[in-house]
């Protein structure tokens, strides 16, 4: 995984999502999901490019199912996009990196 992107689980998903002012955009994805791996590069690009502004994590919902659930996550790849520990956009399905980064900078306004 990509140096500048988390792994969350249910242990540390409150303390870096929901108790942290800083946005963040969360992957729920799994490793067998064909689309997930499509949007990988896509999301290892942009975790590069705003990782000084927005925090990048993924989850992986065959490890984490209650977050998964929790999150209402019915399929993936799933992105929530958080900003001071609040969930303020959902995105199901790949984006390409020109969708991901216009989510982005939606975030950072």
């Amino acid at each position: 995984m990509n140096e500048n992107i988390m792994k969350l689980t249910e242990e540390n998903y409150e303390k870096e999502v929901l108790q942290t002012p800083a946005p963040i955009v969360i992957d729920f994805y799994a490793d067998w999901c064909n689309p997930c791996k499509m949007m990988a590069p896509a999301f290892d690009e942009a975790a590069a490019e705003y990782g000084d502004r927005v925090r990048f994590a993924k989850i992986n919902v065959d490890e984490s199912k209650k977050l998964a659930i929790k999150s209402k996550v019915l399929s993936i790849p799933t992105l929530l996009f958080f900003k001071g520990g609040e969930q303020v956009d959902r995105v199901t399905g790949p984006l390409d990196a020109v969708q991901l980064k216009g989510r982005l900078d939606a975030l950072l306004v």
